[in-house]
Formats: C-alpha cells, sequence, structure tokens
C-alpha cells in the first residue's frame, strides 16, 4: 500500500487560469492536479486532490487524515492569513504538511504576509507556481521516509 498524500487548495483556487492570470498563471486546477497526481505516482504516493470554498469542509478533510495519510500539502489561499481553526486542525492531524502558494505572497499586499498554516507547516513554498506543489510532494516524499508511520 502506498502513502496517501492530501493535497488541499482553498478558497477561489477552482478558478485558477480564470482569475488573475498576471499573479497565478494560466494552469487551471484541473491541469494542476494532473501533474500532482503523475508526480505523486512517480514518488510511489497516492495523492487525494481536494478544492474547497468552505473552511469547514477543509478542516473535515485534515481531520480525515490524522491516522490516514502520510502527509499534507496545502495552498489554504486566503485562509492562510485568517484561519486559526485550519492551524489548529493541522496541528490535530499530526502528520507533515507543507505550505504552498503559487505567488510570492512577500511581493504582494502586507495583509499576505502573515500565515496561521505557517506555524502548523514542516514548511513553506511560495512564489513557483505550479513547481511548488511537485517540490512539496517531493518533500512529503522525503519526509515520510524520515518519520515513523502516522498513528492510528
Amino acid at each position: 500500500m502506498r502513502p496517501i498524500v492530501l493535497v488541499l487548495n482553498g478558497p477561489n483556487l477552482n478558478l485558477l487560469g480564470l482569475r488573475e492570470p498576471h499573479i497565478y498563471g494560466h494552469d487551471t486546477l484541473a491541469g494542476i492536479k494532473a501533474m500532482v497526481e503523475a508526480w505523486g505516482a512517480g514518488f510511489g504516493l497516492d495523492v487525494e486532490f481536494h478544492q474547497s470554498n468552505h473552511e469547514g469542509e477543509l478542516i473535515d478533510l485534515i481531520h480525515g487524515a490524522r491516522g490516514r495519510a502520510a502527509g499534507i500539502v496545502i495552498n489554504a489561499g486566503a485562509y492562510t492569513h485568517t484561519s486559526i481553526a485550519i492551524m489548529d486542525a493541522l496541528l490535530g492531524a499530526e502528520v507533515p504538511t507543507i505550505e504552498v502558494h503559487l505567488s510570492n505572497v512577500f511581493k504582494r499586499e502586507a495583509f499576505r504576509h502573515h500565515s496561521y498554516i505557517a506555524l502548523a507547516a514542516k514548511g513553506v513554498i511560495c512564489g513557483l507556481g505550479v513547481q511548488g506543489y511537485l517540490l512539496a510532494l517531493e518533500a512529503i516524499k522525503g519526509l515520510v521516509s524520515l518519520e515513523p508511520p502516522p498513528r492510528n
């Protein structure tokens, strides 16, 4: 059985390719999903890819990772800067988490410079576009081989 990695995407990421392509690029979420799943398979990982505009749904997915998933890659979108609840869920999941952002949040508005998600993450990748997701999977693969398996 291959390790499972949840790849979670927050609000408005369903509009990738349409919304502000000068910031987020021209790749669609469906295209990113296909790349991430193929890359994950190459690393021997099963990827479960989700997007939600609803904070509670993302929290439920994170709760479901505890004892089942080897890691989480999350682009929480705007919830990055506002959601203590998602941060708490990630801490409670007790699986390695990598935070990803397509844009370089530090070259943008000041409110985007703070991340609650980062407080629960092993690392943060921002500004590398779609490549950030692929690098996050590679990081999770490395962390899975270094950490004991998740508890039940």
